[in-house]
């Protein structure tokens, strides 16, 4: 960054940090909202967006030369008249990037010359050429195309220090991506009555990176076809990192894929309560148990506040709901083989004391268990329980991908020209977590990490800036101040600086 942007970011921020200082105001006589006297010009030379941040981004992926890799393993298109498939696939993530939620929203890039000034492109393409290239998608080519992902992915990480590749964790899980539309080829009813896909979600816990999506019909499994994603996230993983855990549900309990997983890497998945588990769980001694203590979910930093009422419980015991209430937990462990494997597998069980009630009269007392299994020796069951816990979080991954990147959204007319989309919508979101990768402050790597998508346009995207074409430079002058421009000023200096194979 040069001395001249220093100089003007400290002087934005005093005057931002002297205009919310803390001030014992007077009454006032008007609102701070106040009646001006607003007039709209039309610039006559000068042009901005106000997604200046995309800038950075188009930077990195062509640093990472992601561009390039997918016009060399991608072909869709005969001839290129005039868009290669970098600029389908580009336009598509880029439009998820500035704020967009479906193909429509390509019509106002379209149309907005200082966008297309400052990527560099005289035109890009509409919202009905974006679906035809989707349409032109099959099963191998989205495969590909992730892959391309991938190679650009161990780039990245290819930059992160040793503690970053001292473990990884593979967390994979499936959802329900529903549609009103009627004449989707491959949709399905779900289990709950939903109509629509069932997309698979393989993702990196480190980062919330999505490393596979999958989509299929809405009436599959959750671990439809999951074994073969799986052994592919296996693949890209484990020579990056020292150490890498399997993680997931019941449902991903493949038991007959055990023996050879374990020789590759670790796993911790949920597995079903059978009665042959659940009476080798009442078979054990009273001294095999021990309570579960689990951890307080934050640290107070301050005082201790008075906890609010329950309006929920309040409403259930009014109403006489029949209501569960958790009174403590116990585990315990022993060694348990499946029918489908050689070997023979830790086996942690989880005993849930609950005490059922309606309004006010307690009815009745009832046991329940969960279980845990993993080839893992060396943490103790406290751990394999609050580690196979912490797989939910690939929730919060989901929720962004259904309502953040709207990549689920399903806007095409079929399962593979879907699949298509949310994988290349899926990008946008990657596109932040490796941009969070190359931050090299370490709390603001953190924090982009773990940000929301909409957090993150807001913070890192969102910026006003004026398009200008001066020389040999294509110049983003940034129009207002931010508390986080010198993070960005940094990450785009370190961004320009990179050079990658």
């Amino acid at each position: 960054m040069k001395k001249r942007d220093h100089k003007i970011l400290r002087r934005d921020k005093k005057n931002l940090e002297k205009r919310l200082e803390r001030k014992q105001f007077g009454n006032q006589p008007d609102p701070m909202f106040k009646d001006s006297n607003i007039v709209y010009e039309i610039s006559d030379r000068t042009r901005a967006i106000g997604y200046g941040g995309l800038g950075a981004i188009h930077k990195l992926v062509c640093r990472l030369k992601l561009d390039v890799a997918i016009n060399d393993r991608i072909e869709l298109l005969k001839f290129h008249v005039p868009y290669h498939e970098s600029d389908h696939v580009l336009n598509i993530a880029y439009n998820v990037l500035s704020g967009g939620t479906c193909l429509e929203d390509i019509e106002r890039l379209r149309n907005d010359e200082a966008y297309m000034n400052g990527l560099g492109a005289t035109r890009i393409p509409d919202p009905t050429t974006a679906g035809d290239f989707l349409r032109r998608f099959d099963v191998p080519s989205i495969v590909e195309l992730q892959e391309t992902y991938n190679a650009a992915r161990q780039k990245v990480w290819a930059l992160q220090g040793q503690s970053f590749r001292k473990e990884g964790i593979i967390d994979v899980d499936g959802t329900i991506a529903g549609t009103t539309g009627e004449c989707k080829q491959g949709m399905d009813i779900a289990y709950t009555g939903i109509w629509g896909y069932a997309p698979l979600i393989v993702s990196l816990a480190n980062t919330n990176e999505v490393l596979y999506l999958v989509n299929r019909p809405g009436n599959r499994p959750s671990s439809d076809g999951a074994a073969e994603w799986i052994d592919r996230a296996i693949s890209l993983v484990d020579p990056v990192f020292q150490k890498v855990w399997l993680r997931g549900d019941t449902d991903f309990s493949l038991t007959k894929n055990f023996d050879r997983w374990s020789e590759r890497v670790h796993f911790v998945f949920g597995f079903d309560a059978k009665k042959n588990v659940v009476r080798l769980a009442d078979e054990l001694p009273k001294s095999a148990w021990r309570r579960l203590e689990r951890p307080p979910r934050y640290e107070i930093k301050t005082e201790e506040r008075a906890r609010p009422d329950n309006v929920k419980e309040q409403i259930i015991r009014e109403r006489e709901y029949k209501n569960i209430h958790l009174q403590g937990e116990d585990v315990a462990e022993f060694d348990y083989r499946p029918t489908c494997c050689e070997k023979t597998y830790r086996m942690v069980a989880v005993r849930k004391n609950l005490t059922v009630e309606k309004g006010e009269q307690r009815l009745f007392d009832e046991i329940r268990y969960f279980f845990y299994i993993t080839d893992d020796r060396e943490m103790t069951m406290e751990e394999v329980v609050l580690f196979a816990n912490d797989r939910c979080n690939q929730e919060n991954v989901i929720a962004q991908l259904k309502s953040g990147v709207n990549a689920l959204r399903m806007p095409s007319d079929g399962l593979v020209s879907n699949w298509a989309y949310m994988v290349i919508a899926a990008l946008a979101w990657n596109l932040k977590a490796w941009y969070g990768l190359v931050t090299q402050s370490k709390s603001a790597r953190r924090d982009i990490v773990r940000m929301e998508f909409k957090r993150f346009l807001i913070s890192f995207i969102q910026l006003p800036c004026q398009i200008v074409n001066t020389g040999r430079r294509l110049v983003y002058r940034i129009l207002t101040y931010s508390k986080h421009l010198e993070t960005f000023f940094a990450t785009f200096d370190y961004i320009k600086r990179l050079k990658l194979a």
